[in-house]
């Protein structure tokens, strides 16, 4: 019986490849579906033979799974990024003029969640998502269900471990009817696909996964004994596994190859039935690779290639406007729908009075629509050989449109507001769903819909009122239930224990940001006497200024903000700020701005060190700005005025060192972070390439 069982998983297997990776069916739908019953019948009479890597696996368990913490066996760093074809042809040249002639491999970088993948004995062992680089989450029973990922490889010739390296990606088509779905549910639709991806290979419910039909395209091996000395043959080898490879890379020889390969990619794009956003430029040789080394963030012979965010036009058919928790109005464009980086897009942002004025955009016209960075829809222009001759400039609106209160535009502003900030429902739901955020009171359970439903049953009117909810009140919610409401008181006790800065900064005050809120807190130390102050000594705290001084005055002048307040303080909430140990004082006096990402840390465990260290946080550069502490993706317009100010810019390593105390000399102006540098040759230390290729 163990035969026939092995031998049904082996036909499976392949027919599974034959379907999901060569796209060549070798058996019907009903065939496929009788096998699989078959061999699904025999393991249930024979659980002795039970094997995770069965392709009776694949359709997941209802069972809720919990992530572990996994150290990667090699680092899982990330590629530096350009969106500069001068840049990339530099990045060419260094290598040429460092190694001589040099074989590229050029590969689409795939827009979704990168995963390693172990294979041990040719079995897959284990799926580990990027995490920080260092350490990843267990995803393996998630991997399991997507039937584009081998269970076990096949040939004579799989090393005794190796790792797979990639991207999950959730395709078009499923994207599309995942978001019809949540649509037709009354949830949420996902931005993108790539948000989609992230979020599903994330569920507890791998069950649920697998009915989301993710892909996966895995474009790198790592391992110490790899069948092959270049990149490109390792490859050919894994598809011969039965690994899924994308037929798009190819081998290049010269720049002009590279680039004829990059204007091909950007054009075919659009009619992949999935998402790519860039291109990746690899060096083939692995000996090459290992004298080209590595930064501490990413490798110094590849590097991705950004393509321009991707335009669509569309007619704009009508405009509604958007309320906010501060009364903001936010105009947003109803649009004839059309397909534009992978998703078809309805609806686009404005922004302002202004910005209509700016663009001349009118009803009716035709627009050009632009994912702002590939996420979020926005109008950039208007094609005005498509305007009507009946066409007339847009009047914006002089009312809230919830309310019908006056809108008021304060001097300096480019935004309109709704100045009846009590009885306007959506700035009241807002600044409740504000409360609950997770850098705020962090409580969890209440989504956005959740709370407006609080808000129109009546039963939570101001923040205040949450703390006098009962279970029962709750539960009786629609898509909630006891333990659902149970979960939330227990969030909400857990909530008395917020620090005094996080909870100054859920009562929403305007312009008081997340940073502006631990000033105020560190400086005034309770809320008793940030009340008490007036301008002159508000303005006192670091980053306050006549506006924000003037916000906060106007906050504690209404007498319902006071209430809410003191209702706050008698269910227990924090409004003093605690002692806080300091690691040391090596940044007293330094102001720190953060940009990117990071391989060790997140921003906000970095921002935390700044502050144990004695430094201070700032949102934006400026001449008073010491370090800009840049990580992956920099953003652009930081790193100009960086640079143009003069102000000395960090990796994360070099801030490491500073606050170990390794010297004023650290930190030296690095005018070109974020771009392709040219760097002399120099023979990379052995242990950074512990392994042939294994960055990323």
């Amino acid at each position: 019986m163990r035969h026939k069982i092995e031998e049904l998983r082996d036909k499976l297997n392949l027919y599974n490849y034959k379907y999901y990776v060569e796209a060549q069916p070798a058996v019907s739908d009903y065939e496929y579906d009788m096998m699989l019953k078959e061999l699904q019948q025999l393991e249930a009479q024979h659980p002795e033979f039970f094997d995770p890597n069965s392709p009776t696996q694949r359709v997941g368990s209802d069972l809720q799974n919990t992530f572990t913490s996994v150290e990667h066996r090699y680092p899982m760093l990330s590629l530096s990024n350009t969106y500069s074809l001068e840049e990339l042809a530099d990045f060419v040249g260094r290598i040429e003029r460092e190694e001589g002639p040099t074989e590229f491999v050029c590969e689409l970088k795939f827009d979704g969640t990168a995963i390693s993948i172990i294979y041990e004995n040719g079995r897959l062992a284990r799926a580990v998502t990027r995490g920080d680089g260092t350490r990843g989450d267990d995803v393996t029973a998630n991997i399991r269900t997507i039937r584009s990922v081998p269970l076990v490889l096949r040939g004579e010739d799989v090393p005794a471990y190796v790792e797979m390296r990639g991207e999950v990606i959730m395709p078009h088509a499923s994207f599309q009817r995942l978001n019809a779905e949540r649509e037709e549910a009354g949830e949420a639709p996902f931005a993108n696909p790539r948000n989609a991806a992230a979020g599903t290979i994330k569920l507890q419910n791998s069950a649920e996964v697998a009915r989301r039909q993710l892909d996966c395209f895995l474009y790198y091996m790592v391992g110490d004994q790899l069948p092959c000395e270049n990149h490109w043959d390792n490859l050919q080898t894994a598809r011969r596994w039965g690994v899924k490879i994308s037929d798009r890379m190819v081998r290049c020889h010269s720049w002009e190859e590279i680039e004829e390969f990059i204007t091909r990619t950007d054009k075919e794009r659009a009619e992949l039935p999935y998402d790519t956003d860039g291109a990746v430029i690899k060096v083939n040789d692995y000996a090459t690779q290992r004298r080209l080394g590595a930064t501490a963030k990413a490798p110094r012979w590849a590097v991705a290639y950004k393509f321009k965010a991707e335009q669509a036009l569309s007619r704009l058919l009508s405009v509604d406007f958007q309320v906010g928790r501060t009364g903001a109005i936010t105009p947003v464009a109803n649009l004839s729908p059309v397909q534009l980086a992978g998703t078809v897009v309805k609806r686009a942002s404005l922004h302002n009075a202004d910005q209509i004025a700016l663009l001349d955009v009118r009803l009716g016209d035709m627009v050009y629509v632009e994912k702002g960075g590939e996420i979020i829809p926005k109008i950039t222009g208007v094609e005005l050989s498509e305007r009507g001759e009946d066409s007339k400039p847009f009047e914006y609106i002089t009312s809230c449109p919830v309310c019908g209160t006056p809108l008021v535009r304060i001097e300096g502003e480019a935004k309109h507001y709704c100045p009846n900030v009590e009885g306007c429902d959506p700035q009241i739901v807002g600044r409740i769903i504000h409360f609950l955020s997770r850098k705020a009171m962090n409580i969890e359970g209440i989504g956005d819909e959740t709370a407006e439903l609080l808000y129109r049953s009546g039963l939570v009117g101001s923040v205040a009122d949450l703390y006098e909810l009962r279970p029962q009140q709750i539960a009786s919610l629609p898509r909630m239930g006891l333990k659902s409401a149970e979960n939330i008181m227990r969030q909400l006790e857990a909530s008395r224990e917020v620090p005094f800065a996080r909870v100054l900064f859920a009562l929403g005050i305007r312009f008081v940001g997340e940073t502006t809120a631990k000033y105020l807190a560190h400086h005034f130390r309770s809320m008793d006497a940030l009340m008490a102050a007036d301008k002159e000594q508000l303005a006192e705290a670091d980053e306050v200024g006549e506006k924000i001084a003037e916000s906060i005055l106007e906050f504690f002048a209404d007498e319902r903000n006071r209430v809410i307040i003191n209702k706050l303080r008698e269910v227990g909430l924090c409004f003093e700020e605690q002692d806080r140990a300091t690691y040391s004082n090596l940044l007293e006096g330094k102001s720190i701005v953060i940009s990117g990402s990071f391989v060790r840390h997140s921003r906000d465990e970095l921002k935390n060190l700044i502050e144990l260290h004695g430094g201070k946080n700032l949102a934006a550069v400026s001449g008073t700005t010491d370090f800009l502490l840049a990580g992956d993706k920099i953003g652009p317009a930081k790193l100009q005025k960086a640079n143009k100010l003069g102000v000395r810019i960090i990796s994360e390593e070099e801030f490491e060192a500073m606050i170990e105390g390794a010297g004023s000399e650290i930190g030296e102006s690095r005018p070109e972070v974020g771009a392709i540098r040219q760097e002399e040759k120099k023979e990379a230390p052995e242990e950074k390439i512990p392994v042939q290729g294994a960055l990323f």
